[in-house]
């Protein structure tokens, strides 16, 4: 027979709360150890050692659970009745590490005994069901990304100042949050406090929750739009007639949208305007934009060929591994040089032989022709410096001549003299040079002649 450490809960409160098998546990069983004597119900079990000293000794909270560990298996091969009884505070089933660690040991019998637990009590404080609000417990140990939704969650092992400042850092500043301390007891607290006020919270100790009722992530967000797109193909007549074929044009339309947005808002943002509005627009777009996004994976999904999640995953997968020098262990100089190893990355993934494969030729010739400069900077085929090409460019329109009278739109051609292919392409060459997008600078100037002519008209501005 195995030796067996039995493990009993002292609940998340005073002594009160202990069933009446741990009581008879605890006060008849030959040996017995507390993981801690700093809880209000280990107050009645003086007589009992502890192992409070050992978390002075230990270099770390997982070579002091292991050591425990250890000492327990030890302890219950030694007992009269092969058997040694282990309190905890709370619950033995929940964010208890030295459990987690017995369970893993294949010479012992690990022995749970039912306990109160600080979900009980928080959810009980609250008038909370957690079954009915999808509750999730947190350990606030566990990693340092930022807390994810659904809600609500309960956090645990918020037992310092300097952990509530790590959870205040993982949430959005103005994120509700209810302090659940010492629940239960006669001094009690239950406090709401804003994520950035948590740190002002100064009795915090090893009884101390956090419990985060809305928490709207994106992860949740975006579950929600699907789920309203895929009711859109159940009930709407006009989704369920779209095809990947029937929405392309949309998605075009929306990223042109978008970008007028983005342009706009840039424009107001280096003039000092009024943001609020372009701020707005651009999230109205962005959103138009994404939801075409979740229409092509919805159709996919439907196809069994590709959903949201696959897309997503698929983005992330991606990106890791073209950015070794984050998720690996390359060095860069530079972001001149990631840019560098990118395409190599890319060009290899894929299986290319050059990094001009996949390039899009019905892009705009000006995004085109900037793209390919791009790309040739990164085959050290550089022509002109940027003083060179504007050099090149005055000479190139000093050579074009001119008719008295302008050509109608019928004598339009793109078969022309050179002179007009050195003055265009240097002119694009001298601006990728200066980092200047001329695409952007065209359309600005677009938007700025729009205007004039409206004015001319009489009509108000366009947005």
């Amino acid at each position: 027979m195995k030796p067996v450490v039995r493990v009993v809960g002292l609940g998340p409160g005073d002594v009160d709360l202990l069933t009446q098998r741990t009581t008879r546990l605890l006060e008849q069983s030959p040996v017995v150890r507390l993981r801690t004597r700093v809880h209000p119900a280990a107050s009645g079990f003086g007589d009992i050692e502890s192992y409070d000293e050992w978390y002075e000794r230990a270099e770390s909270f997982e070579a002091l659970y292991a050591a425990i560990v250890s000492d327990l298996v030890e302890l219950s091969t030694s007992s009269p009745n092969g058997e040694v009884v282990f309190a905890v505070p709370g619950s033995p089933v929940v964010a208890e590490r030295t459990v987690e660690l017995l369970r893993q040991r294949d010479d012992v019998v690990t022995i749970c005994e039912p306990a109160v637990s600080v979900i009980d009590v928080a959810c009980n404080a609250l008038g909370r069901d957690p079954m009915a609000s999808g509750l999730r417990v947190v350990d606030a140990l566990a990693t340092t990304d930022p807390l994810r939704g659904p809600g609500p969650l309960l956090v645990l092992q918020t037992y310092s100042s300097e952990i509530l400042a790590m959870v205040a850092d993982r949430l959005p500043p103005n994120t509700v949050v209810t302090v659940l301390h010492h629940v239960g007891l006669d001094d009690e607290v239950i406090r709401e406090l804003r994520a950035d006020e948590l740190v002002s919270f100064l009795e915090v100790d090893h009884l101390t929750s956090l419990w985060i009722d809305g928490l709207r992530t994106a992860g949740e967000a975006m579950d929600d739009l699907v789920d309203f797109m895929r009711r859109l193909r159940r009930e709407c007549p006009w989704d369920q007639e779209q095809t990947h074929a029937s929405l392309t044009r949309h998605l075009l339309e929306e990223s042109y949208e978008t970008l007028d947005a983005l342009e706009t808002f840039l424009r107001l943002e280096a003039e000092g305007g009024d943001l609020d509005p372009a701020i707005a627009h651009v999230e109205e777009e962005l959103g138009d934009l994404l939801f075409q996004i979740v229409f092509h994976a919805e159709l996919g999904d439907e196809e069994d060929r590709f959903n949201l999640a696959t897309i997503a995953d698929g983005v992330r997968d991606k990106l890791i591994g073209r950015h070794p020098h984050v998720f690996g262990d390359v060095q860069v100089k530079d972001s001149n040089d990631v840019a560098t190893r990118w395409e190599v990355l890319k060009r290899d993934e894929k299986g290319r032989d050059s990094i001009t494969d996949g390039i899009a030729w019905e892009l705009p010739a000006l995004t085109l022709y900037t793209k390919l400069l791009r790309k040739a900077a990164l085959v050290d085929l550089r022509t002109s410096s940027g003083d060179e090409s504007r050099r090149r460019v005055i000479e190139a329109l000093r050579s074009l001549t001119f008719d008295a009278d302008g050509s109608s739109d019928s004598e339009s051609s793109s078969d022309v003299a050179s002179a007009w292919g050195d003055a265009v392409s240097e002119l694009v060459a001298a601006a990728q040079w200066a980092g200047v997008d001329l695409e952007g600078v065209l359309r600005e100037r677009s938007l700025r002649l729009r205007d004039e002519i409206r004015r001319v008209e009489g009509q108000p501005k366009g947005d």
